[in-house]
């Protein structure tokens, strides 16, 4: 894949979700559509890492599910292990969350369904090394693992803009795990919504949704199933690893 100039510091960031101890990937956000890739995620983030990953994103879904964190000592493993940044959320409910989670050596935490309620404080004491995800299905944003609707994805990045939130994660949870290409069109509008770096996740499939997603605005892309699977190969995209994923 030839690299264009957005692609020459645009990240490609391996995701780590984790459930029960294991490396799992989820189809649309559903328990029940799980698929397992390896029973040793220090061991898949080190692979990560060696092959020249920026980041790694690591998701404690127990912690999704159940509202508390539930993996805190499987990503510190993680963390300790690779010699790259590591950001992680999944069930921060609380700046103690937070702050357990970058004393265990996260380099950024993610917030998700506490974000705006956690934002101005989160923001205020740590800057950038919190980011807000907003997940968007069916053109709300989801909250409570998945399950519930909650605000307009737009007016809600705005107010998390105006809550000090600098980095955004900005997921399409109906093509989450499915291969079936980004919504680029839905990134496009977020990019432009909040002015900040943005990741994009969901529905990467091959080399050229990144190229896609990179001509929308993001910054970077978080891609799960296509790594795993071999549709996408990180060493020979290498997009973002040079500039340690700059523009993330």
């Amino acid at each position: 894949m030839t690299l264009s100039a957005p692609l020459r510091t645009f990240a490609v960031i391996p995701a780590v979700d984790l459930r029960a101890g294991r490396c799992v990937r989820l189809v649309q956000g559903d328990p029940a559509r799980e698929r397992v890739y390896s029973d040793d995620p220090v061991a898949v983030a080190r692979t990560w890492a060696q092959r020249g990953a920026p980041w790694l994103h690591v998701v404690d879904l127990d912690g999704a599910f159940t509202g508390r964190p539930v993996h805190r000592d499987l990503i510190e493993a993680i963390a300790r292990a690779v010699p790259v940044p590591v950001q992680a959320g999944g069930g921060v409910r609380t700046l103690e969350d937070v702050e357990r989670l970058l004393a265990a050596g996260v380099a950024r935490v993610v917030l998700g369904t506490a974000a705006l309620a956690l934002a101005p404080a989160a923001a205020g004491r740590f800057g950038e090394r919190v980011a807000a995800a907003v997940d968007v299905r069916g053109g709300r944003a989801r909250v409570d693992g998945w399950r519930a609707a909650g605000d307009d994805p737009l007016d809600l990045a705005r107010r998390l803009v105006d809550a000090g939130i600098r980095r955004f994660i900005y997921t399409a949870v109906s093509r989450d795990g499915t291969l079936a290409g980004p919504d680029v069109e839905a990134v496009r509008a977020f990019c432009r919504a909040v002015e900040v770096p943005v990741l994009a996740a969901g529905g990467v499939g091959r080399p050229e949704d990144l190229a896609a997603l990179a001509e929308a605005g993001a910054a970077g892309a978080i891609v799960g199933r296509a790594l795993y699977e071999g549709r996408v190969d990180l060493m020979a995209v290498g997009t973002g690893t040079a500039t340690g994923g700059r523009a993330w």
